[in-house]
């Protein structure tokens, strides 16, 4: 199928990844933009998850405050270098992760930095409330009533708000902004303050 130079841009502008991948992905989606996008998400994840390891030392603190000035939110989001910390899509997601914050009010980063207890607490909950199955019933159940809790209070695998189709992750747009941007990028941490508590509670650093 030919793939149009109009097809490439309209891609790259959409993706912000090179004309040669823009292009591929399209050959593999038989010019179907939506196919590509996916194609092209797909391979970034892979390039984004290779980059994690990197050091990222500098960043922003975005803070939102909502129009009713009763919410507002502070998060720590770090790359690797000063050139990104400035580019206008990093802050643009900085500010997004903010908004996150402030309407979904997770309360950790990552499954990881939940203390143990409260993970155990649900798992214990999840049991009471499959009893009288089957052992290996049980287990699948408990399991899949803990991944639902961790979309909704660990900030990096709640459903991002801006996306109408429900299908991305929080992850998934860091994820993406990895692949656009070509350095690590990570939460540190973020802090939520909501008018009339008594202090506002700051989530645990991510890794």
């Amino acid at each position: 199928m030919a793939i149009s130079a109009q097809d490439v841009k309209r891609l790259r502008e959409k993706t912000g990844l090179g004309i040669m991948d823009c292009k591929q992905a399209l050959l593999e989606a038989d010019g179907d933009e939506e196919k590509a996008v996916d194609i092209l998400r797909s391979k970034g994840m892979k390039l984004a998850d290779a980059k994690g390891s990197r050091a990222a030392t500098e960043g922003v603190i975005a803070s939102y405050v909502h129009s009713n000035s009763r919410l507002g939110a502070l998060v720590e989001l770090a790359c690797e270098t000063d050139f990104v910390a400035r580019n206008e899509d990093f802050v643009r997601l900085a500010r997004d992760l903010c908004m996150q914050v402030v309407a979904s009010n997770p309360v950790a980063v990552n499954p990881e930095d939940l203390p143990v207890e409260v993970v155990e607490r649900e798992k214990a909950i999840y049991r009471e409330q499959a009893q009288g199955k089957p052992d290996h019933i049980v287990e699948r159940i408990v399991e899949g009533k803990l991944e639902a809790y961790y979309k909704d209070v660990c900030l990096l695998r709640q459903p991002f708000i801006k996306d109408e189709s429900n299908k991305q992750s929080v992850e998934d747009v860091i994820k993406a902004a990895v692949a656009k941007l070509g350095e690590n990028i990570l939460v540190r941490r973020f802090c939520r303050f909501e008018l009339g508590e008594s202090a506002a509670e700051e989530a645990p650093e991510g890794s």
